[in-house]
């Protein structure tokens, strides 16, 4: 240690970034995981429940997890899709357009047209496909659409039927968050090595066996941070599920996003959502996990 130096130095320098963490970040947490092991509601007393509120949720709740039937249901298992499919479709219909609009003439107006979903809140969009999806031929557009082209068959409740609903859903997330992938792998795509490329091609590679074994590769990093990016705000999606189906019809929409914001804020049960939360912060942590692991190793 350098003479006059005090070991406390660097924690004083510290002390404003760890102070705001422990306000904003684990006092939270804290909380949510105190409130997890009670019961009640913001108003009223709060019991002690133990592992009570996390037994209900797997075993008694239906709307969260029901195993009864195959294939099973809930907000658990609607959350999984969301994982699977809003993950891989806007990754990639984002790297299939950042190939295959490269260096076309009108480019730059795909990607505007692309990306503009991205500056709507979710909100709006979720009114606008609210009227895409209506069952009136007259309002909807989908089923003014297909019966245009199917006039023998009946105009589809999008949103009112449990098995197409998540679907319905996750299309309007896809049609949101696709611009954002087109954005980041398109100016990943422009900045690889193009005299690599070439000497792929004058090696005798053809255009897929350089995609796939040059470009690929070299575009892994950007895949990934898109990729992360996907899955934490399909985690995390509420305003959609709020907007359009509060959770409906008869909670086959639910996610977990949206169960702790309805305990909390609808059904007033403060420990039973602060529970939900906790599921989600566990589903989180892997993502986070991953992601910091992938800064690491991209920083030089």
């Amino acid at each position: 240690m350098a003479p006059g130096r005090r070991p406390w130095t660097p924690w004083l320098f510290l002390a404003p970034a760890l102070a705001v963490l422990a306000l904003f970040f684990a006092l939270p947490i804290a909380e949510t995981l105190w409130w997890s092991l009670h019961a009640g509601g913001a108003l009223g007393p709060a019991r002690f429940v133990g592992w009570g509120n996390y037994a209900r949720l797997f075993t008694r709740d239906p709307l969260f997890l029901d195993l009864s039937h195959w294939p099973p249901s809930g907000a658990l298992v609607n959350t999984m899709l969301w994982l699977v499919l809003f993950t891989a479709l806007p990754l990639g219909l984002g790297l299939a357009v950042a190939v295959l609009a490269d260096g076309l003439r009108y480019e730059k107006a795909l990607k505007a047209a692309l990306f503009l979903p991205m500056v709507i809140s979710a909100t709006a969009a979720s009114v606008i496909f609210r009227f895409v999806y209506s069952p009136q031929p007259a309002v909807g557009l989908l089923n003014a659409l297909l019966l245009a082209c199917f006039p023998w068959l009946d105009p589809v409740p999008w949103l009112g039927r449990a098995s197409v609903v998540n679907f319905a859903l996750i299309a309007a997330a896809v049609w949101i968050w696709t611009g954002l992938a087109v954005v980041v792998l398109s100016a990943a795509y422009k900045a690889l090595d193009r005299d690599l490329l070439a000497a792929a091609r004058v090696d005798g590679a053809t255009v897929w066996q350089t995609f796939r074994h040059v470009s690929l590769p070299l575009l892994r990093g950007p895949i990934a941070f898109v990729a992360m990016a996907l899955v934490m705000n399909g985690l995390k999606v509420v305003e959609l599920v709020l907007v359009m189906t509060a959770g409906g019809p008869r909670g086959a929409s639910r996610v977990i996003g949206f169960t702790v914001y309805w305990e909390l804020f609808n059904n007033g049960r403060v420990g039973y959502g602060s529970a939900v939360a906790v599921i989600l912060l566990l589903l989180l942590l892997p993502v986070l996990a991953v992601q910091l692991r992938l800064l690491r190793r991209e920083a030089p």
